[in-house]
């Protein structure tokens, strides 16, 4: 069970490229986004929600097998993270794509409380700092996506 957990945790090995591995798991959420963004509002929340909580285990799982905290190559938490930026959102491609640089904007920060957040045992902590960093980009998007109607 702990190579799953590391192979989920690592979003299929992505997490391993040798630079910016959380940009290139936060590419991998934009790409899921893309693939599902005509699904149903209902199988969207539980696309997201079942990353969620698998992610949180394999991150935990990944976590202690690695011997670290948060380890670099875990970025199911970037894919969960990039999904829920754009998580009913409606944007076009152009909208997605600054989605994707908002999200990891909130990541890199981590302004009050996603910098607390990870420090929370476990999955939960590897988890819960990037969910709170796309809390943030979800509003700012759809804040964008208002002020600028036909742009995203």
């Amino acid at each position: 069970m702990s190579s799953l957990g590391v192979l989920l945790a690592t979003a299929g090995g992505i997490g391993r490229v040798p630079v910016a591995p959380g940009t290139a798991g936060s590419a991998a959420g934009l790409l899921v986004y893309l693939l599902t963004m005509d699904w149903p509002a209902a199988w969207q929340i539980a696309l997201c929600a079942a990353i969620i909580l698998v992610g949180t285990w394999a991150s935990g799982v990944a976590a202690a097998r690695l011997g670290e905290k948060d380890p670099g190559p875990v970025v199911i938490d970037e894919v969960a993270g990039q999904l829920l930026t754009l998580l009913l959102v409606p944007v076009s491609l152009a909208g997605a794509i600054v989605g994707f640089f908002v999200f990891r904007l909130f990541d890199i920060i981590k302004p009050w409380p996603a910098n607390r957040l990870e420090a929370l045992p476990g999955g939960v902590g590897v988890m819960a700092d990037d969910l709170m960093a796309a809390v943030y980009g979800n509003i700012v998007l759809r804040a964008a996506v208002y002020a600028l109607p036909g742009y995203l």
